[in-house]
C-alpha cells in the first residue's frame, strides 16, 4: 500500500496526498470479483462528526457550526475504478444537497481537486408505471462521474440547509446512502468456448459470420440475442455497423423491413452513420434483462449530456460507456443501458439499449415521454463548455437517419403523451420540438446550456439531410 498524509478532510489542492500506511483497506459489500467485464464496488457511506461536518476545506460545504446531516467516507485506498456516483435505496426520494469527491490516480497516485457530482438524476429513469420501475431494484442514483482509473476515494454528502418548516426536509439526506466505485472492464472481452474461458476470436464483423442466434462458437446467448437484432444491417457477431450513403440506407430500410417501411417515410431516410454495436465496445451482455421492450414507432428524440464529465479521451469512450452501462444496471437497478444511443466528443456513434438500432426500442431516458421516443446521450457535460461540433453533427446525421425510418421531420412538432414526471402531469398530451432537449419533457438543466443552443440549427441540419424541401 502506497504511504499517505492522514487528513479527514484534506485542502482542495493537486498536491499529492497519502494515506497513513495503518490505514486498512475496507471490506466490499456488494462488489464484484476483478475480471475483464468489469466490476462494482459498493460502500456505505457514514454520518461524518460536526467538526467534519463544517467541511472547512471543502468548497462550497457549510461551515456554520450548526449543520446539516453530512454523511461520507474519509480518504481510503480501494480496488481500481474509474467512475464514481452515490446511490441510495428509495428511487422516488430525491437527494437535495451537494455531493463531492476526490480520487487518487492509478498512474500518478495524484489526489484530484474536489469534484461536484450531479445530483439530480431521478429524471433519466423509466416512466413512473413502467414495469423497469417497478422491479424492486431501482435505487435513487447521482449522475455518474468519469474520473479515470483511480485507486483511492474520498466523499462528502451534504444536505441542502432547510430554512423553515416547509424546507426542513431537506437538511435531510435520503437512506442507505451508497458510494458506487465502477471498473469498467478491459477494451476487449472475447468470447468464451464455456470450457477453459479462452476466447474464440468468433464474431469480428468481417461479414464472414452466418447463422442462428447463438451459432456462433463461443458466443453466449445474451450477446447473440443483442446481436441478431441488428440483422440484417450487419453480420451476426459484427462490432459496427458501416455507414450508408441516403440511396443505400434507403434501400436498406426498405430492404430490412420487408417492405413494410410506410411509403411516406422512403423519401426522407437520412445517410446511416457507422454505428459501434454493444458487443463493439464491450457491452456485458450478462448483466441486463434478457428479452427487449418495444413501443410503436419513434416520434420523437430526446438529446441529453451524460453529466459525467469531459475528462475523457475519444479512445477511452468504450471504456466510458462500460462504466455508464453497469452504473445504470449494477448500481441503479435498470433493465438496461438507458440512453438508446450515445456520441462522443469526436462524433463517433454508439448503440445504447439493446433491442436493434433501427427499432423503436424503449429507453429510460426522459421520465415521463420514453414512449415514442428515443434518447441520445452526448458524453460530457455541456453546462458550460461548448459541445464539440463533430458531436453536434454526429447528432444531426444519427437523427436524420433514425427519424427518417419513421417519416419524422426534425424541423417539426409532434404530441407525446406524458407517462408522469416534474413537469407534466401524466396524461397529458404535450406538444414537443421532433427533435428536443431532455429540459423539454423534465425540469432539468439537461442537455446543458450550450448542448441545448446547439439543437436548432441541429433540426436544421437533420432535416437537410433528410432530403426535406427548405421552407418558403
Amino acid at each position: 500500500m502506497r504511504g499517505f498524509l492522514a487528513s479527514s478532510i484534506g485542502v482542495a489542492t493537486a498536491a499529492a496526498l497519502a494515506l497513513p500506511l495503518a490505514l486498512p483497506t475496507p471490506a466490499l459489500a456488494e462488489t464484484a470479483p476483478v475480471n475483464p467485464a468489469g466490476s462494482t464496488q459498493s460502500l456505505p457511506l457514514v454520518p461524518l462528526g460536526p467538526e467534519q461536518g463544517r467541511a472547512t476545506g471543502v468548497p462550497g460545504m457549510s461551515a456554520s457550526p450548526r449543520v446539516p446531516e453530512a454523511q461520507g467516507l474519509t480518504a481510503r485506498e480501494v480496488k481500481t475504478f474509474s467512475l464514481v456516483g452515490v446511490v441510495w435505496d428509495d428511487a422516488s426520494t430525491e437527494l437535495f444537497g451537494r455531493v463531492q469527491v476526490r480520487t487518487r490516480s492509478a498512474t500518478t497516485a495524484r489526489w484530484s481537486e474536489w469534484q461536484d457530482v450531479e445530483t439530480h438524476n431521478s429524471e433519466h429513469a423509466a416512466d413512473p408505471d413502467a414495469a423497469e420501475r417497478s422491479s424492486g431494484r431501482v435505487r435513487g442514483s447521482t449522475a455518474p462521474l468519469w474520473v479515470g482509473e483511480s485507486d483511492g476515494v474520498e466523499v462528502r454528502v451534504q444536505a441542502e440547509p432547510g430554512a423553515d418548516r416547509i424546507t426542513r426536509e431537506k437538511s435531510r439526506l435520503p437512506s442507505g446512502l451508497r458510494i458506487e466505485l465502477v471498473d469498467p472492464g478491459s477494451e476487449t472481452q472475447r468470447p468464451t468456448d464455456g470450457k477453459n474461458g479462452t476466447g474464440t476470436g468468433a464474431g469480428d464483423g468481417d461479414g464472414d459470420d452466418k447463422g442462428e442466434a447463438g451459432s456462433i462458437p463461443g458466443m453466449t446467448m445474451p450477446m447473440a440475442e443483442s446481436s441478431m437484432a441488428n440483422v440484417p444491417m450487419a453480420p451476426l457477431g459484427a462490432n459496427e455497423i458501416k455507414e450508408l450513403n441516403k440511396a443505400d440506407a434507403t434501400a436498406d430500410a426498405v430492404f430490412a423491413s420487408d417492405g413494410t417501411l410506410d411509403a411516406a417515410a422512403a423519401p426522407y431516410i437520412g445517410p446511416r452513420p457507422r454505428i459501434v454495436t454493444r458487443k463493439g465496445w464491450g457491452a456485458d451482455e450478462s448483466l441486463r434483462e434478457p428479452g427487449f421492450v418495444y413501443t410503436s414507432t419513434v416520434k420523437a428524440a430526446f438529446v441529453h449530456h451524460s453529466a459525467s464529465g469531459n475528462n475523457y479521451a475519444c479512445k477511452d469512450a468504450p471504456a466510458v460507456l462500460r462504466s455508464l452501462y453497469r452504473y445504470h444496471v449494477v448500481s441503479s437497478g435498470w433493465r438496461d443501458f438507458g440512453y438508446n444511443f450515445a456520441v462522443d466528443k469526436c462524433g463517433t456513434v454508439y448503440e445504447g439499449r439493446a433491442g436493434g438500432v433501427a427499432k423503436p426500442v424503449l429507453g429510460a431516458h426522459t421520465m415521463g415521454f420514453n414512449t415514442n421516443s428515443m434518447g441520445i446521450a452526448v458524453l460530457g457535460s455541456y453546462s458550460s463548455t461548448a459541445p464539440p461540433a463533430a458531436a453536434v453533427n454526429a447528432v444531426a446525421k444519427l437523427t436524420a437517419w433514425k427519424l427518417g425510418l419513421f417519416n419524422a421531420d426534425p424541423r417539426g412538432k409532434t404530441w407525446l403523451t406524458s407517462g408522469g414526471g416534474n413537469k407534466f402531469p401524466k396524461g397529458r398530451n404535450v406538444s414537443m420540438n421532433v427533435i428536443s432537449g431532455h429540459r423539454d419533457g423534465f425540469a432539468t438543466e439537461c442537455p446543458g446550456r450550450r448542448l441545448y443552443g446547439q439543437l436548432p440549427p441541429t433540426r436544421t441540419a437533420s432535416a437537410k439531410l433528410q432530403g426535406r424541401p427548405t421552407p418558403s
